[in-house]
């Protein structure tokens, strides 16, 4: 049997592993990252009661580490899909950029751009893999307050458009899940109750279409795909 295996980096929790979840389900294996060494176990012993699961705990930054991912999606014979899913906020609440930390800001750029990139360059890709680059609306919005994590999103959303353009062979999509109920939401808006936002669950389905069926390459709102104006 022709199993896909798919690589999910911040796959411990929140969107990363409701994605993990539904694909496990539909019988894709998964390789896991998270910096979360005992969340990650978590996902993996209920991951794992489902598919085959490979969890490699450690920060995406890590040279080390990206090539731990890479020599697991090797010794499997390649992935079928890449999700850059892992990404960091930077501080809470969010500053102004004339007062933001400019080494902090570096840390944000390094995890959220450069670590999506390296990551492709370091692993194995199928003939025809798909890429899901996870952004945000504040990628392609300017919100006051949101210069350090929207600048970054911005950034890897050109990149993937540029990646895209330059691998016609691969499928690569960049996708705004919209807001979600999460822990990084939550620390975006310290204090603040965030109860009414949707469960990551829901922007799911709009990820499995990318992943599974047959939309062009580029960018999407998750919610939003199969939705008929």
């Amino acid at each position: 049997m022709n199993t896909q295996t798919a690589l999910i980096t911040g796959a411990s929790r929140g969107l990363g592993l409701a994605l993990a979840r539904t694909l496990a389900q539909n019988g894709w294996s998964l390789i896991i990252n998270a910096r979360g060494a005992d969340e990650l176990a978590k996902a993996h012993a209920e991951l794992s009661k489902l598919t085959a699961v490979i969890a490699i705990s450690g920060d995406v930054t890590d040279e080390a580490h990206r090539r731990a991912l890479a020599e697991a999606a090797q010794r499997i014979g390649g992935l079928d899909a890449v999700v850059n899913n892992a990404s960091i906020l930077g501080p809470s609440p969010q500053p102004n950029l004339l007062v933001y930390p400019l080494d902090i800001l570096e840390q944000v750029y390094l995890t959220n751009v450069i670590a999506p990139l390296a990551i492709l360059q370091s692993v194995q890709l199928k003939p025809g893999a798909r890429i899901i680059n996870v952004s945000s609306d504040v990628g392609a919005e300017a919100y006051p307050g949101w210069g350090g994590y929207g600048s970054s999103k911005a950034a890897l959303e050109h990149l993937s458009a540029i990646f895209a353009t330059e691998n016609p062979s691969l499928k690569v999509y960049w996708v705004d899940p919209g807001d979600m109920r999460t822990q990084m939401h939550q620390e975006a808006f310290p204090g603040e109750d965030i109860s009414d936002r949707p469960l990551p669950e829901e922007s799911v389905p709009g990820f499995i279409e990318l992943l599974q069926g047959d939309l062009p390459g580029g960018r999407y709102q998750a919610r939003a795909i199969g939705i008929k104006s």
